[in-house]
């Protein structure tokens, strides 16, 4: 007598038929042509980058750990690391400070203002970085709109420097990031419980201590979503590291963009583009780390 297999309890195939065999068959099917499409697109130039690499002279002829060795002998190549991921710490720093202000004044507006206030977070995005960062430089030179208001209200005697400063590049680069900041922020707070402030009112919370003890930890997600974006956008930011800093100020995009276009020096420019990589993804790392930490912390 042939025995038969019972039917699984929620009507799906049973895995001795091949159901089960079949289903997984037909999702790496389906996966398989976004599969080779990255690999095509993401994974084949950048192991091209890594045999590059490890080449010693420019025509890339010569196999060896030369540029390697070039980079990281080099005292300069450690003080440019360091310069690049500050760079997109500072960003991070001021745009949390400015975006969590922003963020409350979104959850008290009105429905109708809400909107009016996404249009204005997300215009940026549509603009291109090109025009965002010529833009500051009307705004940070020395005959800009920032010098002009500071003469007239007699607050400085002379223009200030802002333009290939340091402080000038941190400025253009929160406000052009801002939005990236801003957009996960909103998207957590707004599912937060709106009943919250006010019983951390009525327990006798202050405004501040509402903020730091039952806002922040709940907004924890989008705040670190926020943070690796605006790191990872900040510490690439070519355009605006070229223009706004201009060449006093070193950093790894600069170097990489010197090396491959100036100097023709492939190998090498594939070394700091490989750090680049490498460093950025260090410290995206380290904040998800942080935030996951930070959220099993106020989640019990």
């Amino acid at each position: 007598m042939r025995t038969m297999t019972p039917p699984s309890p929620d009507g799906a195939a049973s895995p001795a038929d091949g159901g089960g065999k079949r289903s997984v068959l037909a999702e790496w099917q389906l996966a398989l042509p976004l599969a080779l499409a990255f690999a095509s697109i993401f994974l084949a130039p950048l192991l091209m980058l890594v045999g590059v690499s490890f080449f010693n002279d420019e025509k890339i002829t010569q196999p060896g750990f030369g540029q390697w060795a070039k980079f990281l002998g080099d005292p300069f190549s450690y003080k440019v690391i360091a310069d690049t991921m500050l760079l997109g710490l500072k960003t991070v720093c001021a745009t949390i400070v400015i975006g969590y202000p922003l963020a409350l004044i979104y959850l008290d507006a009105s429905p109708r203002l809400q909107k009016v206030l996404i249009f204005i977070i997300v215009m940026p995005l549509l603009l291109s970085v090109v025009v965002r960062t010529f833009a500051w430089i009307v705004v940070l030179g020395r005959e800009g709109v920032v010098n002009t208001l500071l003469l007239q209200l007699g607050i400085i005697s002379e223009p200030l420097r802002l333009l290939q400063t340091e402080l000038g590049l941190v400025i253009s680069l929160t406000q052009i990031e801002m939005p990236l900041m801003l957009l996960p922020l909103i998207s957590v707070m707004s599912r937060l419980d709106p009943n919250l402030r006010d019983a951390s009112s009525a327990l006798g919370a202050s405004r501040w201590r509402t903020l730091f003890k039952v806002i922040v930890p709940l907004s924890m997600p989008g705040l670190v979503a926020g943070c690796l974006l605006v790191f990872a956008s900040s510490t690439t930011a070519f355009i605006s590291q070229t223009v706004i800093g201009g060449v006093r100020l070193i950093y790894l995009p600069l170097l990489i963009w010197q090396q491959s276009l100036v100097v023709f020096n492939w190998p090498f420019a594939a070394v700091v583009s490989l750090t680049l990589l490498v460093s950025v993804l260090t410290v995206v790392s380290a904040l998800s780390y942080l935030g996951r930490r930070s959220g099993g912390y106020v989640h019990g």
